[in-house]
């Protein structure tokens, strides 16, 4: 079972939108797959049309695996499934900090599933905190959407160097740009400075500003699933297979 986390420390980069294609994507190609929506949000639970399970506490997140496997409900899509978040999720800090071993909890936790999916992808709230590091030390992948301004860069930045202070690989670090708007020179300028300063971190795939993405909220439905040929249809399906190739 590989683990894709989907994960940014800063908010409104396009993080849940990816996750839910890149889990359409991975369950379209024959994969088994369960996206477990971490952000006490439930955006993409939101999306996949499914209501929270509220009996999920944080600590039965974390230490009753029959509850977790009963919390996951099934999708309108072959192969893909949805833990859904609920508000409880924002305690998972709190919790975390008084439990032993904190930083493989999560890891542990899904260990209830590993026989049943191929793939677990992972819609991760926007901190840096326990829980984040949980995920990255779960994770085999960390896929990160990063938006081509200043702004952006400095937290991609942040999140490398917490990486190399709490000695985490970064191999496993997989950045590409989002919301990408080809208008703008200062995007353009961006690109090609980020992609030349962290060659091995950034993906060629780029994902457009574009409406069937800010549609999804409406149709409640992956742009791969409602308009897959569109610019954003086809940028998410170069994400996929780019991912794929290199994880």
């Amino acid at each position: 079972m590989q683990i894709v986390a989907c994960y940014s420390n800063k908010g409104g980069v396009g993080k849940t939108a990816t996750t839910v294609n890149l889990a359409y994507a991975f369950a379209a190609s024959g994969r088994n797959t369960l996206l477990c929506d971490l952000d006490p949000q439930g955006a993409s639970g939101f999306y996949f049309r499914i209501k929270p399970s509220q009996k999920l506490t944080e600590a039965r997140f974390f230490e009753d695996a029959e509850r977790f496997v009963k919390s996951i409900r099934g999708s309108d899509y072959d192969n893909l499934d949805i833990l859904p978040a609920n508000m409880n999720f924002r305690d998972f800090d709190i919790f975390l900090s008084h439990m032993k071993d904190t930083r493989s909890r999560l890891k542990k936790a899904l260990k209830a599933v590993k026989n049943d999916y191929d793939v677990v992808l992972l819609d991760c709230p926007p901190n840096i905190s326990i829980l984040s590091e949980n995920v990255f030390r779960a994770a085999d992948a960390i896929v990160i959407p990063v938006i081509p301004t200043t702004l952006s860069q400095r937290t991609f930045e942040q999140l490398l160097e917490f990486f190399q202070q709490h000695d985490l690989s970064t191999k496993r670090i997989h950045a590409f740009f989002s919301m990408v708007q080809g208008a703008k020179t200062l995007h353009g300028e961006m690109i090609v400075e980020l992609t030349r300063n962290y060659p091995k971190q950034i993906m060629a795939a780029k994902i457009p500003f574009a409406s069937e993405i800010e549609r999804m909220g409406i149709t409640r439905a992956p742009v791969l699933a409602t308009t897959p040929n569109s610019p954003a249809g086809k940028a998410y399906q170069a994400l996929f297979d780019e991912l794929i190739e290199r994880i």
